[in-house]
Formats: C-alpha cells, structure tokens, sequence
C-alpha cells in the first residue's frame, strides 16, 4: 500500500466514522488491553518489535498515483489536520492523520486517524492495515518501549482492514506525555511481528487544534 493510497484509505475511513457518529459513540471499539508491565523497567517487561525486515520473494507493487483527497488544513510535527466534506454532509469532517510506510518493506504501512465524534463525547483512534494481515492477532502498541495493550482489527474494506478503539483519559495522557509509538502487526502466524512507528511529536498540539 503506496502512501497515496493510505491518505485515500484513511480519509475514506475518517469519513465513515464521521457519517455514523452516534453508533460508534454509543458502540466504540474496544481500548487496547492494559499490560501489567505498563511502565515497568523490569528486564523482563516486553519489548517492541524492531523495525520490519524485508521477506525474500516479496515484491511491493508501485503504487497508484490519483490526486490527493482532503485539504490539509495544518501541520503539527509528523501530523496533519486533515478535512473533507461527505456527500450529503453539511460540513466539513476533520481528523488528525500521520501516513508511515516501513522503510524496507513498502508493501507495509499504516495510517494513524484521530477523530472527535459530533457530539464530542468520544475521541477515536483508528489505524488502518494493508490487506494481508494476520486479523486474529491484533495489533499492538508500544509507546517509549512500554506496552500499552492490544487491540483486535473490527472491519475492512477495499484498501485494508482497520483497529478502532476509544481514547480515554488514561490513553490520551500516554499519547500526549510520550515521544514515540511502535505499532506491531503480524502478516501470517510463522512470521515476528512487523513493527512501525509512529512519532508523536507534534501530537498534543495537532489534536488540540481540531475542530
């Protein structure tokens, strides 16, 4: 998945979770489960994965080149504020967005969306997988090397198959407070987990300033 393709896939998916508010407010997804060692400097607490390695035989497809969708209305460090109107919508839906491709496998990206619903009584994040990927065993995330839990995939379509989850306070501090996330997927159950990451730089500020 190509990066156009990603901003096309998470801005797609941004819009979906705009038109069906009052569901995902009521029915959000589930918080990534709490790991005992949250914190821990114990040498035992688990670590994240390392960046992706390349898989031999494997061979990134060139991605698609259409214009991109959206207005980038700002820029916060890695994260862009990103805004578009649905059809049939009277206003525009905005949500803070980050694109990341591993560097050595490009067939390997996610796209980290974070929304308010309409009624602003739950704050989304979203991160959209490419096609492929092992749906059983979730995601994981990592935030400045603590685990913070584990999230399983609740849809997908076309351009790939997404985790959703609800950030509550607890969350929204450790996003806020931390420096870097890691992202750890699997593509199939003989294979480490593929690690991405994600930097929060930039963070704090870009949320703030959504609508």
């Amino acid at each position: 998945m190509g990066r156009p393709s990603l901003i096309r896939a998470s801005l797609a998916a941004m819009l979906v979770t705009a038109v069906s508010l009052p569901a995902y407010a009521q029915q959000p997804g589930p918080r990534p489960t709490p790991q005992s060692s949250q914190g821990s400097t114990s040498p035992t607490a688990p670590q994240p994965p390392g960046p992706a390695q390349s898989v031999p035989g494997v061979q990134p497809q060139p991605a698609p080149k259409p214009q991109p969708p959206g207005n980038v209305r700002e820029n916060h460090g890695a994260w862009s504020i990103i805004c578009d109107r649905p059809a049939g919508a009277s206003a525009e839906q905005c949500a803070l967005m980050q694109n990341v491709i591993a560097e050595d496998r490009p067939e390997v990206g996610l796209s980290v969306v974070v929304l308010k619903t309409a009624d602003r009584k739950a704050k989304i994040l979203r991160i959209l997988a490419p096609l492929g990927v092992l749906l059983k065993d979730g995601m994981e995330l990592y935030v400045d090397n603590n685990n913070i839990g584990r999230a399983y995939f609740t849809r997908c379509f076309s351009e790939g198959c997404y985790v959703e989850v609800e950030i509550d306070d607890e969350l929204m501090r450790i996003l806020r407070a931390g420096k870097n996330a890691v992202f750890a997927l699997r593509e199939s159950a003989d294979q480490d987990r593929v690690g991405i990451p994600i930097e929060l730089s930039g963070f704090s500020p870009g949320y703030d300033a959504l609508p």
